[in-house]
């Protein structure tokens, strides 16, 4: 009997899938040996082994358990027919399917690095049930006020699991999972090779080295327009730095209610996925105060419905407190960075964020009320 190598086992499993995987799958689903995968691998037998046992232990976790399923199945099973169900914590209506596919590569490095950033933020979570279709980034304030960041899809959740870049942290029907080690140098290298890329460096020695750090430069100009490089906290949002400042009573500088009202522009912002070319546009549209237009912005993914809130509150807001909430809480630009681009006094830009946080706030409580919109 001919066996499948590798390659053709795993014709239809993404390249970023682990080798360990791979194996794994070639001897479970397709019947491999073990002593024919390790000849194929040039190493021991034995080594295959401890492979395979590690990922059949790993299937307790819910996560890796679905996305190795998914992977297994890829090569076309019975699809269960679909139904909605509701989730009573998160008051979502999930459509849950079996035929969705993993993210192939590129997903992965468009979706994972903003996701792993929401992780690593302190004390956020990834939460996920049985039943949702969407995995949720959720975090803690420090008024103990749960904050919901990001939703991804569940295939995304799975990868993630599946590369070692988040563990379960806490299990139930509500499953809770935080970032790991692993995940925290991805993200590093994530946004190193971002910088690479945008300086025009291929070196990727650079980058590895940086998965070490907290911290990243760019490009920029100063107030007189002369480029500068800017070194920056690349794995943490500015508005969560500021929000641990204290004024001269003790108070915190932004309250837990201003910050939820950022960190909901911030979410609607991704959900819409508003790139670096639509941010040219939003650009022009605060200066000139007009609305943004989305066809010709190049912004055709994403949610329209996200799109159309952003727009609305900038639009509320204004030049000026538009550009503060836009640059700090969407592009994550620092205070002094924004104080420079605007030409603004220095330490007068975390007053104008806390004011537009304040106008944002009661744009929100006016429009849409204290919840967000629903997943679903």
């Amino acid at each position: 009997m001919q066996h499948m190598n590798e390659t053709e086992t795993a014709s239809s499993v993404p390249s970023w899938v682990p080798q360990e995987v791979r194996r794994y799958l070639a001897h479970t689903e397709q019947g491999q040996s073990i002593r024919s995968l390790a000849r194929e691998a040039g190493c021991h037998a034995s080594t295959i082994l401890r492979q395979v046992r590690r990922y059949e232990t790993r299937r307790d976790d819910f996560l890796v358990d679905r996305a190795l399923t998914r992977l297994g199945t890829a090569q076309g099973t019975d699809v269960a027919a679909p139904y909605t169900v509701e989730d009573e914590e998160t008051m979502t209506i999930a459509l849950k399917t079996n035929d969705v596919v993993m993210p192939d590569e590129t997903e992965i490095r468009t979706e994972a690095p903003r996701v792993l950033r929401r992780l690593n933020e302190p004390g956020a979570c990834l939460a996920i049930a049985e039943e949702m279709e969407k995995a949720v980034i959720v975090r803690e304030d420090a008024s103990g006020q749960t904050l919901r960041t990001a939703v991804i899809e569940r295939p995304m959740a799975e990868a993630l699991a599946l590369k070692d870049w988040v563990a379960l942290h806490s299990d139930g029907r509500i499953k809770r999972y935080r970032i790991t080690t692993t995940g925290r140098h991805a993200l590093k290298r994530f946004l190193a090779e971002g910088e690479s890329a945008r300086a025009g460096h291929l070196d990727d020695t650079n980058v590895y080295a940086a998965q070490h750090g907290e911290h990243g430069e760019r490009n920029g100009r100063d107030a007189q327009g002369v480029r500068r490089r800017i070194r920056y906290n690349a794995t943490e949002s500015p508005l969560l730095s500021l929000a641990r400042r204290r004024d001269k009573s003790g108070e915190p500088f932004l309250t837990s209610d201003l910050v939820a009202a950022g960190e909901r522009l911030r979410e609607d912002f991704e959900l819409a996925q508003l790139g670096p070319r639509v941010a040219q546009n939003w650009d022009r549209f605060l200066t000139a105060g007009g609305k943004p237009d989305f066809a010709s912005s190049g912004g055709g993914g994403g949610s329209d419905a996200a799109r159309k809130r952003v727009a609305e509150a900038l639009s509320d807001l204004g030049p000026g407190l538009g550009d503060a909430v836009l640059r700090c809480c969407c592009f994550l630009e620092g205070i002094e960075a924004t104080e420079k681009r605007m030409g603004w006094s220095a330490r007068s830009g975390k007053i104008v964020l806390r004011i537009a946080l304040i106008r944002l706030k009661k744009h929100y409580d006016e429009e849409r009320g204290n919840w967000s919109p629903l997943i679903g």
